[in-house]
């Protein structure tokens, strides 16, 4: 089944063009990277294909998300799973942790001091947690965990209504190393469990290994769709981020750095 498709679509931002003449499909079997420098639109694509924006109404043009050009917001999030980075700001310091993913059963950011959770809503929450690994960390208070937790917790709250899809907006933002190579270990374990992720990034370096599909994004436009492996190469990545790069791979993880 297609979760997203577009035909000639053209995003704005106010009065900025940020999505031009738009032709994607995107299946809700498979994993796929959007990759792209900042400014490349990435972020109007996101909330194009999250149903928080929607495409220009002109003839010829299309934007579908699960086969409909209309669509209930609210129950897109319980098909598609979203993580940002700006999220934890939405989060109290003095807020339970488990109650950070409590919290996507009523659709609220943080406030979730009074609210009071079914049995088997916290039973679910429980399993996100386990699955992303801080179930240990349940009772902590959202202000004391480090970054890397709180991204992690973030996934568990996007993962609680068993979406279909699970976008990623720069996952390992502001993480430090550690934290950085455990979020993307965490990720793989995910997509490896038959999970279907679209990772949006400006870094090659966060590309999964178990992802085959890459999109490069520049100036609101697709420059090129198709395997990871024909799709990232050396010259290709120069070009788009306008800097002389080498790429290399490990254990399917690609590596770049600039040519000195």
């Amino acid at each position: 089944m297609k979760f997203f498709e577009t035909a000639n679509a053209n995003v704005w931002r106010g009065d900025v063009l940020a999505l031009r003449d738009l032709n994607l499909s995107l299946r809700s079997d498979e994993s796929v990277a959007i990759l792209g420098a900042n400014g490349a639109g990435k972020s109007s694509l996101l909330k194009l294909m999250t149903g928080e924006v929607r495409a220009e109404a002109k003839p010829g043009a299309l934007c579908r998300v699960f086969g409909e050009e209309q669509w209930c917001l609210e129950e897109l999030r319980h098909r598609v799973g979203l993580v940002m980075p700006e999220e934890v700001a939405r989060f109290l310091p003095d807020e339970v942790a488990a109650d950070v993913v409590h919290s996507a059963f009523r659709g609220a950011y943080g406030r979730t001091g009074d609210m009071r959770f079914k049995k088997s809503e916290k039973e679910r929450a429980a399993k996100a947690m386990a699955d992303v690994g801080v179930a240990d960390l349940a009772g902590r208070l959202f202000g004391q965990l480090s970054s890397g937790e709180k991204r992690r917790f973030l996934i568990a709250r996007a993962l609680v209504h068993e979406p279909e899809v699970l976008v990623l907006d720069e996952p390992s933002t502001a993480l430090d190393f550690a934290a950085r190579l455990a979020m993307l270990e965490r990720l793989r374990s995910i997509a490896q469990g038959a999970g279907t992720i679209v990772l949006v990034t400006h870094d090659p370096g966060e590309i999964l290994p178990d992802i085959d599909r890459v999109i490069l994004l520049d100036r609101g436009k697709i420059v090129a769709d198709g395997a990871k492996r024909k799709i990232l190469k050396s010259d290709v990545l120069s070009e788009l981020y306008g800097m002389q790069l080498k790429l290399s791979w490990l254990e399917g993880w690609p590596v770049v750095r600039p040519v000195r």
